[in-house]
């Protein structure tokens, strides 16, 4: 190998691993902290739910009725694709007390999409949740969690704050069901704690959505446990 070719190499390998050094975050939270990227709540006087990839005809529903039924608030990342699909749920989750928040128009790695076209992706799901709910959201999730260097750097752009989460129920999981889901959550559930889940089965398994509304009454009653009440992640408790 020459030595350009290895110094193309080198600078090839060196642009790769800055593109994606912020990918780990949702796994390894040390690496959220060097980016700035938030995983928990700014105070403890709460825990927060957090529903990702909806709306969804009867996912979103099933879980408006728990938290509703706990008289509990939440935070929904919507997806823009299915806000076109189901505008009056978005309406509807915004005119329950719930914060809607963004987590793209099309459910894509954001890896593997160049700054323009995240960008795009983006500003067209903030567009169409305005639309549908009257409210400008302010936090941001990508897909699956995983942030690039330069769609990180698009969404602080925009004015938008990142978020991953603390605590997870793997609700998306084929095998998952109401009790495995439950049990993870609350597995050293602790004010301060943001907690992903999903309301809808779109990019998941088929179905996933029954396994977290049957596990919602038993988290929110986990929380209740810890003296604090269920929050969205901006809205005071």
């Amino acid at each position: 190998m020459t030595c350009v070719a290895g110094r193309t190499l080198a600078l090839g390998l060196l642009g790769a691993a800055a593109w994606s050094a912020p990918a780990p975050a949702a796994a390894v939270p040390a690496f959220a902290r060097p980016f700035g990227i938030r995983l928990g709540l700014q105070h403890d006087r709460g825990v927060a739910l957090t529903f990702d990839d909806g709306p969804h005809a009867q996912g979103t529903p099933a879980v408006l009725d728990v938290l509703a039924g706990a008289g509990a608030k939440a935070t929904f990342f919507l997806v823009g694709e299915q806000v076109d699909r189901f505008p009056s749920l978005a309406a509807e989750i915004a005119a329950a007390g719930h914060e809607v928040a963004v987590h793209g128009y099309r459910h894509r790695l954001q890896l593997r999409r160049p700054p323009s076209t995240f960008a795009a992706d983006l500003d067209r799901a903030v567009a169409v949740i305005g639309e549908a709910t009257g409210r400008s959201p302010t936090l941001y999730r990508p897909p699956y969690g995983i942030f690039s260097l330069a769609g990180l750097m698009v969404v602080r752009r925009r004015g938008l704050e990142p978020l991953l989460w603390t605590r997870w129920g793997k609700d998306w999981r084929a095998y998952a069901t109401g009790a495995s889901i439950s049990a993870l959550v609350c597995s050293r559930l602790g004010p301060g704690d943001v907690v992903v889940l999903h309301d809808a089965d779109h990019y998941s398994s088929p179905g996933a959505w029954r396994n977290t509304a049957a596990a919602l009454p038993s988290i929110v009653d986990a929380v209740a446990a810890l003296g604090v009440r269920c929050c969205s992640v901006s809205q005071p408790t």
